[in-house]
C-alpha cells in the first residue's frame, strides 16, 4: 500500500467501550482521541452513535433494513392495547402521523403478531332490520 493512503481499521468492542467510559467520565473528545491515538472525528462519531442507539457495539446486519425502530414497534403494540377495536390500517395511519415515516398495515400486522397480539381486520356487517331482529329472537326461543 502506498504511503499517502491511510489504513482503515475498525475499533474493537473493548476499545469502543473504554472510549465511551472516558467520555461518560467527563473527558473531552480531543483528549480521549489523543489518549487512544485516533482522530477526534472517530471519537465524536462513536459518541453520537452511543447517544442515539444506546450501545457502542457495531451491529452486523444483512438483508433488507427494518421499516420500524424498536420504539415504533412498542408504539404500535401500545396503540393496539389502548384501542382494541382499531384495525391494522388505522394503527398504521396513527403511527405514520406520529413518526413521519410511512408504515404499511402489513408491517403493523407483523409487529402485533410479534407482540402477542393479532391484527384486526375490518368486517362490514349488514345491520339487521326490525323484522329480521324479531324473527331471530323468535328463532332463539
Amino acid at each position: 500500500m502506498a504511503n499517502n493512503q491511510s489504513v482503515r481499521r475498525h475499533l474493537d468492542a473493548f476499545t469502543r467501550i473504554r472510549i465511551i467510559g472516558k467520555l461518560e467520565e467527563g473527558h473531552s473528545v480531543k483528549s480521549v482521541a489523543a489518549e487512544f491515538g485516533i482522530a477526534h472525528s472517530i471519537v465524536s462519531r462513536l459518541w453520537r452513535q452511543f447517544q442515539t442507539t444506546g450501545t457502542a457495539i457495531r451491529g452486523f446486519s444483512s438483508g433488507r433494513p427494518r421499516g420500524t425502530t424498536p420504539a415504533d414497534d412498542r408504539y404500535i403494540v401500545l396503540q393496539a392495547r389502548r384501542n382494541r377495536r382499531q384495525t391494522a390500517g388505522e394503527i398504521a395511519r396513527h403511527t405514520t402521523q406520529a413518526t413521519g415515516r410511512p408504515i404499511s398495515r402489513f408491517i403493523v400486522a407483523r409487529r402485533l403478531h410479534g407482540g402477542g397480539l393479532f391484527a384486526r381486520r375490518p368486517v362490514w356487517c349488514v345491520p339487521l332490520t326490525p323484522a329480521h331482529l324479531r324473527r331471530r329472537s323468535l328463532w332463539c326461543r
